[in-house]
């Protein structure tokens, strides 16, 4: 497979480009995080999610710790070509490394942020050491 489409990306200057998940029939978004050229390359030829993580400076699969991979349905470009969406099947239902659904669960309700999404699973059960 050709990588001119990794060259159509706009990349950060630290080579990064900002990925949406969201779950490929009810449309929710589930989470954020940050690809590489290798990590793009590897969601397309993998059809798993594979992430860069900015903090251990390393490729991360999701799901590899914690079961909950995301299978690829779509990959899809902004108009500015500096954002990715993937469209995808979050696998046990859990996107978030708090037990949730989504990373997305807390909602602004009278000047703070109140979680409004249940947990489905105990991080400690899900990350077991």
């Amino acid at each position: 497979m050709s990588g001119d489409y990794l060259e159509q990306i706009k990349w950060t200057t630290d080579g990064l480009v900002p990925v949406i998940a969201q779950d490929h029939v009810s449309g929710r978004v589930l989470m954020m995080a940050w690809m590489n050229r290798e990590s793009l390359q590897l969601t397309v030829s993998e059809q798993r999610a594979v992430y860069w993580s900015r903090s251990r400076q390393s490729l991360w699969r999701k799901g590899e710790s914690s079961g909950h991979v995301q299978k690829i349905h779509e990959i899809r470009l902004d108009c500015d070509n500096d954002v990715v969406i993937l469209q995808v099947e979050q696998v046990g239902g859990i996107a978030c490394h708090t037990g949730r659904e989504s990373c997305f669960y807390r909602v602004f309700e009278d000047g703070e942020w109140v979680a409004a999404d249940p947990v489905l699973k105990n991080p400690d059960e899900i990350y077991q050491q």
